[in-house]
């Protein structure tokens, strides 16, 4: 499938990209590539293949889930310029 001149403009339009006239032609070209290769790789036969996570069989490594940090809420709300019920207390941003 190749791309036209006025394929790309149209494209360019709607992604509301600005380029060159004389760019035009190597934009074809890549864009006609690219959608080369797409169908290429939709002619491929998968229908045995199980989809997969990650391309490697393994499994990331993980840390115990264990508390390594003491609740310090109490002392950040003390050095803080407002709170309420436990909450900081911001300037409304948005009316």
């Amino acid at each position: 499938m190749a791309l036209t001149s006025e394929d790309i403009k149209k494209i360019a339009h709607l992604a509301r990209l600005q380029i060159d006239e004389q760019d035009i032609p190597g934009y074809a070209r890549n864009l006609t590539e690219i959608l080369a290769l797409v169908e290429q790789m939709n002619s491929v036969d998968t229908s045995g293949v199980q989809p997969m996570a990650h391309p490697q069989d393994v499994s990331q490594r993980l840390r115990p889930d264990e508390v390594t940090e003491t609740d310090q809420r109490a002392h950040f709300q003390q050095i803080a310029p407002q709170t309420e019920a436990g909450l900081y207390l911001v300037p409304r941003v948005i009316e």
